[in-house]
């Protein structure tokens, strides 16, 4: 064999592979976790940044089911046990009370909304005065039945009045003519209640209690929000309640139970109020009523016109049992 037949050609065989068309389905996927992770972190920074009250306010603006902020009525309060059926046997009409009561006494979204930026306003005013920006912590704020509460809170450190009287300290006074532009501007009416602790009252002349001195409290404190320019008109109610209306998990004798609560009514509060629905006028009535229905009246009896008619149809004839029997 020759030399050139030992030269043998190399061929050599590529074979290339193109792979099936994906389409991006991994892209709208990663698109979809980004923008979740994106939610939460923002979600997160929120908390972080924001205040007791904010997060409080955010809570009961979503405390509300869509189907209610819609269609403006209560859904979870309906009879039916499914949409067009017959009443559900299983429901309660004094749980429906119930219901309806709670929804009537509870403030709506823009009542919500609006407490909230006049608590926010109150806030920047304080935050601009360095004198009040001490108080910022024995203020607080919330949402009641009868509207937004403002309470002023006194403490060892720093009481709002002087010990035992109603003299009104220069923080306190300062801090009631401040805020009292902000709630002139308001078409709400306004209540005022005076607390004190359970200390008894030692000085002054005999029969003076803290009942005293806590409506003279809440009197002073109206004079300084009139002096700071609110119309007297605003004002509805001014009381004092002693001690007998006490923080939640508080002693008797703890000075925060000392303290000025402002309330910015809700319309209707207002209204009921000025107009207390009148149940019954004369109470000797009711109560007679009251009580013929609890003993109860037995009917006039009506005379049988026979006699011999005048037997009990559940009674047997006695006369034909006996004949029977003979």
């Amino acid at each position: 064999m020759s030399a050139a037949g030992d030269k043998r050609p190399i061929i050599i065989r590529r074979k290339k592979v193109v792979h099936a068309h994906h389409g991006g389905a991994w892209k709208i996927a990663l698109a979809d976790f980004m923008t979740a992770l994106m939610a939460l972190f923002l979600v997160l920074w929120i908390l972080s940044v924001s205040s007791e009250e904010e997060r409080q306010g955010v809570a009961e603006y979503f405390s509300t089911p869509l189907t209610t902020a819609i269609t403006g009525g209560d859904r979870s309060g309906s009879t039916s046990a499914i949409p067009g059926g017959g009443p559900d046997p299983t429901h309660s009409d004094g749980e429906r009370a119930r219901i309806d009561l709670k929804q009537a006494t509870r403030p709506s979204v823009q009542e919500r909304r609006f407490f909230m930026d006049v608590q926010e306003r109150i806030e920047r005013a304080i935050e601009l005065d360095p004198e009040l920006r001490e108080l910022r912590s024995q203020l607080r704020f919330d949402l009641t039945r009868e509207g937004l509460r403002i309470q002023v809170l006194d403490t060892e450190q720093r009481p709002m009045f002087e010990l035992g009287s109603d003299q009104v300290a220069p923080y306190m006074r300062n801090l009631l003519r401040t805020i009292a532009p902000l709630l002139n501007e308001l078409p709400n009416d306004l209540s005022i209640g005076g607390h004190t602790d359970n200390v008894p009252y030692a000085g002054g002349y005999r029969g003076y209690s803290n009942w005293e001195l806590s409506n003279d409290r809440a009197n002073a404190s109206r004079r300084e929000l009139v002096a700071g320019g609110l119309d007297p008109g605003q004002l509805l109610r001014v009381s004092g309640y002693a001690d007998r209306v006490l923080l939640p998990d508080t002693a008797p004798d703890d000075p925060i139970n000392r303290r000025i609560e402002l309330i910015v009514l809700l319309p209707e509060i207002a209204e009921a109020i000025r107009n207390p629905v009148v149940m019954e006028t004369d109470v000797s009535t009711v109560l007679s009523e009251t009580a013929e229905d609890a003993i109860g009246v037995p009917e006039e009896a009506t005379p049988a016109e026979n006699p011999e008619q005048a037997i009990d149809p559940e009674q047997p004839d006695l006369e034909q049992e006996t004949t029977s029997a003979e």
